[in-house]
């Protein structure tokens, strides 16, 4: 039988067009077009180029949708992340398609999780009430922003209650500061029943997953952490390992060494000196590391066996920082094992290491 060649296409997207530039297994460009952003146009696009063919592009606004359009006609499909590459060539739209085909075809990007179709739903359920709480937050921060101009206390939550309005209102003097309170208050009123709304259609959807009892489960991981890891994650066999996971949450401790190596006796050894620290890593999820870190700062407040872990770090001399560090750590390490066994958590396995 013949053999049937792999050819490598790199897709640079646009809202309107997509270029696209193709090699064969030597590197050589066998096809170079431009297409609409169109589901038709792209998928004739990939079939066009035979039955092995690998497509790469960026991460992006409409990553997603191109993965799961071109997942049953391509052999391969990678969404990769190319942030942080040089500003100092030139750059465009063929530049680009281009050095995504080559890089596809030597093996060198590196892929975007797209998979577990199955949390989709859950995804956009996450994001909704994510982005209500972010617009409720901010509605009433500049709520609390025009009285505080005015040096009018607004201790607690009492300026967002429907029944004290009046009171609350009548303390803005002139009428334009006075119809942007009015305003700023009707926004939050049809904000707070959304929330509350997505919060429960996000919960409910949660539950119909597995893990939700097995990550219920582990102390101070409530309904909305369980949902927005479930939707997050997806499968926690993406990942090896705790390490692995932890750097995803952006847990990871980053180190720097150089000259790791000495001459000895005319032997070679590694130099016995501790890399310097970094801090943690900055490319992570930053909402699964607030749900851990927010898991953490509650479990050192609450008795039970995470905050005697915590209270043991601190006892042994690390400092309150890195011990809460530590404990976030243990969360979620806890909780990828857990998951991955299809165990519910037990305090009596909890250990020091």
């Amino acid at each position: 039988m013949k053999h049937q060649a792999t050819h490598y296409l790199g897709l640079d997207v646009h809202q309107a067009t997509t270029v696209a530039t193709c090699r064969n297994e030597s590197g050589a460009i066998v096809l170079k077009a431009t297409v609409p952003t169109e589901a038709k146009a792209i998928v004739g696009l990939v079939r066009g180029q035979g039955p092995h063919v690998h497509v790469a592009f960026e991460e992006g606004t409409q990553a997603q949708w191109l993965h799961d359009l071109l997942q049953p006609v391509a052999e391969r499909v990678i969404v990769c992340n190319v942030r942080g590459k040089s500003e100092l060539s030139n750059k465009n739209d063929d530049i680009d398609s281009d050095l995504l085909s080559e890089r596809l075809r030597v093996g060198s990007l590196k892929g975007v999780y797209h998979g577990a179709a199955s949390v989709l739903p859950l995804k956009e359920m996450v994001r909704n009430y994510g982005n209500l709480v972010e617009d409720a937050t901010r509605v009433m921060q500049r709520i609390k922003a025009m009285y505080r101009a005015r040096a009018i206390p607004t201790p607690g939550a009492g300026v967002y209650s429907g029944r004290q309005r009046d009171s609350w209102l009548a303390r803005i003097k002139g009428a334009g500061a006075r119809l942007r309170a009015e305003s700023l208050f009707t926004q939050l009123d049809a904000l707070l029943p959304l929330r509350s709304k997505a919060k429960a259609a996000m919960i409910a959807e949660a539950r119909r997953h597995s893990a939700w009892k097995i990550l219920r489960s582990i102390p101070l991981l409530g309904p909305v952490r369980v949902s927005q890891i479930i939707a997050i994650v997806g499968t926690p066999f993406r990942f090896r390992g705790k390490r692995g996971f932890w750097a995803y949450v952006g847990l990871g401790v980053v180190t720097r060494s150089s000259a790791d190596n000495e001459v000895v006796a005319g032997t070679i050894r590694r130099r016995r000196r501790a890399p310097l620290t970094r801090g943690l890593n900055r490319n992570h999820n930053h909402v699964l590391k607030d749900v851990f870190k927010g898991a953490a700062i509650a479990a050192a407040h609450k008795d039970g066996p995470l905050k005697d872990f915590y209270e043991k770090c601190v006892a042994g001399g690390v400092a309150e920082d890195m011990a809460l560090l530590t404990l976030a750590r243990k969360i979620s390490s806890v909780a990828l094992r857990l998951w991955k066994k299809g165990e519910l958590w037990n305090p009596a396995k909890l250990t020091t290491t």
